[in-house]
Formats: C-alpha cells, sequence, structure tokens
C-alpha cells in the first residue's frame, strides 16, 4: 500500500483490518508491504475482504479515508478427482448388443473449472476389458463384447479411472468398482436328461393320485425356466395325465382310469417340456420344448372280486313267508386264476335281520316275513371275497323294495268330535268325512262307505256316500238339544278298493252345541262340563256367590291384619339394634288405633299413667264432666313441652321393662295460640264439642261435606 502523503521519512503508519488481518496477512507499518504468513486453500477460501488505511505517526490521524481491496486465492491442481458415491452396483441383460448402456459415473474434482484444466476430467477403464467399455468425456459404461452368456459367467468387475488435467502428464486421478451382474433371459430351450425313461405301476394303483415323475433341465432362471408338460399321444392321454410343480418344476404323472394288468400290460408316454414365457429375439435359435418318452409297465396285483352290476335293486312281497327269494348279485376274481368267490351280508347293518344270502351262488332271501307298512325299502351291503385270499372284499349296495298287498283294513281320517247345532234341519250335512288306509294303491285309494247294516236305522243321522272316496254324515231330525242329549254315536263302515277287498268299522262322537247364525258355535265346551256334572243355572249361581263371599272375607281379614300395628318387640331371641321408623300418615278422625298422642296433649294425665310405648294402649273411661277448651289452653301453657320429652328420655333409660334395643319415639308439638283456634277433637280426647258447627253451610260447596260430617255428629250426640 501506498499514500500520496508518504514522503518516506516514516511519518506514516499503516494499518490493515478485515478477513484474516493479523493473522494470516500481516502489514509493514511504514512500507505498507502486505505478506501472508501461512499457506492458502482455494478450496476452503476463495477470496479475502480487506480494509487499508495510512494514519499520522505522530497525531494518528487519518491521512485518508479506508480503503478496501478483496485479495483472490489463485488455484492449482491440487485435489484428485473423486467419485462420491461409489463402489457401484449395475445389471444388465445377456446377450445384449455392443454398445448396450450398463451405468454412468461421474467424478468430482474440487478445484477451479474455470482456471486452467485442474477440473476438467477424462474417464478410462483400468479392468473389466474386452467385456465393457466407457465413454472418456460422459462416464457412460457400454458392452463391448456381443453374446455374454450368463449361463457362462454371470459377475463382471469393472475399474473405471477419473483423471483432471485433461489426462495429460502429472494430472491427479482416482479411481471406482462397479459390480456388473449379467440377468437372464430365455435363451436356453428346455431339455430333458434322456429320451427314454422306464416306470412300473402296479394295477392298484389309485385313480388320480400320482404314480411317477420326470423333469427336463432348463439352465435359465426364474419364470424363464418355468416347464408346462403335456402328453402328446393319445394311448397315454387317455390313461394317465401329467402336471408340473411349481417348486421343483418336474412333470407329475398321475393315472385317470383304472389300470388292469390282465387288459394291458405296458403303456407308453410321449412327454413334451416347453417353456411358457417365450423371448421373440430368441426364435432364431428354434423351438423352445423338448420331448421324451416313457415306458410304463403294468404289475400284476392280486384284486377284490369284481361285481357284475355298481348296485342292484331288488323286490319281494310283503308277508312273504321267510326263505322267499329276493333275487341274486354276481361276482368274479378279475385275476387269471379266477379264483371261486364267497358272498356276504356286512354284519354292521341291520339288514342281515331280515335278510340272508347264499355264500356260493349270491342268491338272496328273507329270513322273516316283511311288513311294508314298517319299512317299505331295505338297503344292505353284499360283500365278496375270494376263496384263495379272504382278505381281498369288495362291496356293493343293494336295495329292496318291499311290495305292498292288501292287508290293512281302512278307518276313518279324524279322531276329533263332531259338532251337531241344535238348530240342524233334516237333511242338512252335518260333516264331510275321509277314510285313510296303510296300504298302498297303484290307482289311488277308492273308498265305500255306509252304516251298519246289522243294526236298527238310526233315527237322527244318515250316512251318504259321495262316491268320491268321500261321505257325508246328514240329520234325519229337526232340532236337538243339549240338555236333554249332549253326545251321539255313529258307527261308520268303511271298505278299500283293494284285491280282496277289507273293510274297517270305525265309531264317531257326535256333540250337540248350541250355535249362532251360519252354524257358528256359541257356547259347548262350557256347558258340556257342567251339563256332564249335572248343575243346574241356578247351582250356578249359588256357587259363583259362596265364592265372592269367601273371597271378599279373605280380602278384609288382610286388610285388618296389615292396618293392626306390629309390635316393637318381635322376639324375645331378636336381640339387635333397630331403628323402628313410623312413615304413615294415619286414618284422620276415624282411626283409633294411631298413635296415642293424647299423653302428649295432656301431660299430667300421662305421669299419672305410664304405659309401654311398644304395645297398643288400653281404652280409658273419662268419668265427670269434660274440660272446657279454656282449661285445656291453660294446662299446656303452664307444662313445658321439652322437659316432658327429657322425662320421658330419663324413663326410657332407667324404665327395665321397655325392650332391650335403641327406640325412636318421635313426638310432635303443634303450638298453641291460633286466633281460630283448631277443629281438631285431640284436644279434647272422649268429649264432644260444643261448638255450632251450622256456619260451615254458609262457606259454599267446598265445604259442602265437612258441614255435612258434623251435622252429622251433633244429630247423633243430641240423639
Amino acid at each position: 500500500l501506498h499514500s500520496n502523503s508518504d514522503k518516506g521519512d516514516g511519518s506514516v503508519r499503516y494499518i490493515l483490518s478485515g478477513e484474516g488481518a493479523g493473522t494470516i496477512f500481516i502489514i509493514d507499518e511504514v512500507t505498507g508491504d502486505i505478506h501472508a504468513t501461512k499457506s492458502l486453500d482455494r478450496e476452503r477460501k476463495t477470496h479475502y475482504v480487506l480494509h487499508a488505511q495510512a494514519l499520522d505517526r505522530n497525531t494518528e490521524e487519518a491521512l485518508e479515508p479506508k480503503s478496501e481491496f478483496i485479495i483472490k486465492v489463485q488455484d492449482i491442481n491440487d485435489n484428485a478427482p473423486k467419485f462420491p458415491d461409489g463402489p457401484f452396483v449395475a445389471t444388465v441383460p445377456e446377450m445384449s448388443e455392443v454398445g448396450t448402456s450398463v451405468l454412468q459415473v461421474t467424478a468430482t474434482d474440487a478445484d477451479d473449472p474455470t482456471y486452467g484444466n485442474s477440473a476438467r476430467i477424462v474417464y478410462s477403464i483400468l479392468q473389466g476389458q474386452p467385456y465393457f467399455s466407457v465413454d472418456p468425456k460422459t462416464g457412460i459404461i457400454r458392452t463391448a463384447l456381443a453374446n455374454m452368456d450368463r449361463e457362462a459367467r454371470e459377475h463382471y468387475t469393472v475399474v473405471i479411472q477419473a483423471k483432471d488435467m485433461a489426462g495429460q502428464v502429472g494430472g491427479l486421478s482416482g479411481s471406482t468398482t462397479i459390480n456388473i451382474t449379467l440377468t437372464d433371459v430365455n435363451d436356453n430351450p428346455p431339455k430333458f436328461p434322456q429320451k427314454n425313461y422306464q416306470l412300473y405301476v402296479p394295477e392298484s394303483a389309485q385313480v388320480g393320485k400320482p404314480v411317477g415323475k420326470i423333469k427336463a433341465n432348463d439352465e435359465d432362471l426364474g419364470i424363464n425356466a418355468d416347464i408346462k408338460y403335456s402328453i402328446i399321444n393319445s394311448e397315454g392321454a387317455n390313461m394317465f395325465s401329467i402336471s408340473t410343480d411349481r417348486d421343483t418344476r418336474e412333470g407329475i404323472i398321475s393315472l385317470k382310469k383304472a389300470l388292469n394288468y390282465e387288459r394291458k400290460k405296458t403303456y407308453t408316454l410321449h412327454i413334451e417340456g416347453v417353456n411358457t414365457h417365450m423371448d421373440p429375439r430368441f426364435s432364431y435359435l428354434g423351438a423352445f420344448k423338448d420331448t421324451a418318452t416313457l415306458k410304463i409297465t403294468v404289475g400284476d396285483v392280486d384284486e377284490a372280486p369284481v361285481f357284475s352290476m355298481d348296485y342292484y335293486i331288488m323286490d319281494v312281497y310283503e308277508n312273504a313267508p321267510s326263505g322267499t327269494e329276493v333275487g341274486a348279485v354276481t361276482a368274479r376274481d378279475p385275476d387269471s386264476r379266477n379264483s371261486p368267490v364267497r358272498y356276504f351280508l356286512d354284519s354292521k347293518e341291520e339288514g342281515e335281520r331280515y335278510f340272508r344270502i347264499d355264500e356260493s351262488s349270491g342268491v338272496v332271501r328273507t329270513t322273516q316275513p316283511l311288513d311294508r307298512e314298517d319299512m317299505p325299502w331295505h338297503n344292505i351291503t353284499v360283500m365278496a371275497s375270494e376263496v384263495d385270499n379272504p382278505s381281498l372284499l369288495s362291496h356293493v349296495p343293494v336295495t329292496i323294495q318291499i311290495l305292498d298287498v292288501n292287508d290293512n283294513p281302512p278307518e276313518i281320517a279324524t279322531d276329533e268330535e263332531v259338532i251337531v247345532c241344535e238348530s240342524s234341519r233334516p237333511g242338512q250335512v252335518i260333516q264331510t268325512v275321509t277314510a285313510v288306509d296303510k296300504d298302498d294303491f297303484a290307482n289311488g285309494q277308492r273308498f265305500s262307505f255306509a252304516l251298519p247294516s246289522q243294526l236298527p236305522v238310526n233315527p237322527n243321522f244318515t250316512l251318504k256316500d259321495n262316491e268320491d272316496s268321500t261321505a257325508s254324515i246328514i240329520a234325519r231330525r229337526r232340532r236337538f238339544n243339549h240338555l236333554t242329549q249332549e253326545l251321539y254315536e255313529l258307527p261308520i263302515v268303511v271298505w278299500d278298493g283293494g284285491e280282496p277287498s277289507l273293510s274297517g268299522t270305525s265309531t264317531l262322537t257326535l256333540r250337540v252345541c248350541p250355535c249362532q247364525r251360519h252354524g257358528r258355535i256359541r257356547m259347548c265346551q262350557g256347558e258340556a262340563f257342567l251339563s256332564s256334572a249335572g248343575l243346574s243355572t241356578g247351582a250356578l249361581i249359588a256357587i259363583l256367590l259362596c265364592i265372592v263371599i269367601l273371597l271378599a272375607i279373605v280380602v278384609l281379614f288382610i286388610t285388618l291384619r296389615r292396618s293392626k300395628k306390629e309390635p316393637l318387640i318381635i322376639s324375645e331371641e331378636d336381640i339387635r339394634e333397630n331403628v323402628v321408623t313410623y312413615d304413615d300418615e294415619g286414618g284422620g278422625e276415624e282411626d283409633t288405633e294411631a298413635f296415642d298422642i293424647i299423653a302428649l296433649r295432656n301431660p299430667a294425665a300421662a305421669e299419672e299413667l305410664k304405659f309401654r310405648r311398644d304395645v297398643r294402649p288400653e281404652a280409658r273411661q273419662h268419668c265427670g264432666p269434660p274440660p272446657s277448651r279454656r282449661s285445656l289452653s291453660v294446662e299446656l301453657d303452664e307444662v313445658d313441652v321439652h322437659e316432658f320429652i327429657k322425662q320421658r328420655l330419663v324413663e326410657a333409660d332407667m324404665d327395665t321393662s321397655v325392650p332391650p334395643y335403641d327406640s325412636l319415639q318421635t313426638y310432635a308439638y303443634e303450638g298453641q295460640g291460633s286466633p281460630t283456634g283448631s277443629i281438631s277433637p285431640l284436644d279434647s280426647p272422649g268429649t264432644q264439642s260444643e261448638q255450632d258447627y251450622n256456619y260451615l253451610d254458609d262457606w259454599g260447596p267446598e265445604f259442602q261435606k265437612l258441614a255435612e260430617l258434623y251435622g252429622e255428629a251433633e244429630s247423633e250426640v243430641t240423639t
């Protein structure tokens, strides 16, 4: 720094302030030269802002105002390129074309890109040739070799170098690693390890169960290795099926039909395996499938007997005698030896009670007469086994139908009573009846009806056959009376249409009942009960009246018992602390059994008469002229009610005859001094008031009832 005021005599002093002043930068106070005390790093700070000033050394006055200047740090190539995200992992499909992009890597350089070539980076490949290449400017990695096969080599390691100074000598460099994996494509068809296979399957193999497996190999992975197996020849496809196990990619061979060694001993299967996901880019390689031949040999197994039919249906008439032939079953040994067969019934079924089978011929016979109405169908199981090998069993279901014969007489369908209205007219249909028969008729049940011929003509009812398996009961006379005769019996004979025809007699009960219009029953069951008991209407009224009187007496008795005051002492043994609460409103003037408050209103008399509070006080007779209202008021004024209550408390504590538990005695003192007086008779117990209550009639209708009550009371006193 230099000031125009500096004459070179040392009278000017230079000072420096700002960023790094005194630490990084110092100034010679005399000459104004600025020096750096340490090395500078442009990557940490690119410039510094400083302030300089010239002062008079003697007076310390500023010769010039402060001047600002900036020191810029010039860059040099002291930072090597770096890959901040490395190492890298990348994938590329196998068999990719040359130049297929794999990954782009980018290196950074901390040097100044605007100054020189310090930050100019060039990329090169150090490892991974000749399979991959890198663009020197962009850093894009590409495939450099065609037809790279994953099945031959799957993983590659590529090292990329980034060098600054545009790759010139003396430039700094950095490197990173890229792990490249070839992904699979479907470029390999499935192949069977061998062209011919053999398999042994016994003829007893179950249908639908696996009998063997076969597998074709595919070098691809994932869905590119999925294989679908199929049987392409009809001989094998008719007897066998094949499916693919997704986990193992094996072809599972199953049996579609039962094998029979005696019919066919060998089968040839042409099996084809095809990839399910094709890549059209590799169609030039040919069909992605392979075939193999499987020869299946059927093994001979001793088999159980085979019945001629899958099931049998037989029939026999009911009531047939024991030993009647029902039918026959036939079974044979399917093996070449043709061993004789033995028949028997399954002992676990109930059909063994009704049937038996000849063990040699297979003829089924009855063991007892059968009843179709009891069980119309029987299901039995016939079992067959070879005589040489009894352990091999076969079963066949046999259904036996029991044919019907006419062995049950018909009967009337209903057992309910027939209601006959009292107002029935001659010729009126009382009811239509039908019949039922347990037997079965192929052309429908047909019944005929009639009254018994051996009985005299019924004067009350007759029967009409409607010739449609129904009959109508018709009244023969006018008006019935249930009081005269309530029940009638009507026997009816019914014939069925079977061969031979059977008949049965049923007796219907007809009940006479009063009916309303249109034949509606008014009352039947109640009157029938009374009539059967022989009770008349008057007797019924008398019985009902007696019942009402008894009920009234019971209610009155219960009411009196409830109104009676319960004693405080319930039992001598029930000794415990109780609080007895009386919460009743009372019965007014007519209630003579409520709490006796005379003692409270007349303390002097109560002092003379000490009676138990837990029992009902006896009625007292008053002698002499009744005290006047004035005298009672004087007595109440002279007696302190509080003192009276204290005396009662002392008596209750000292009296040994009182209950041994706490007794709550409540006294209510209304007070005195009402100018209108009191109309209650409590102030003068046992006496009659001399007051004239005729003025109550003048008070209006609201007090009419009260005036009548006191008027009646005065009339009674006068009488």
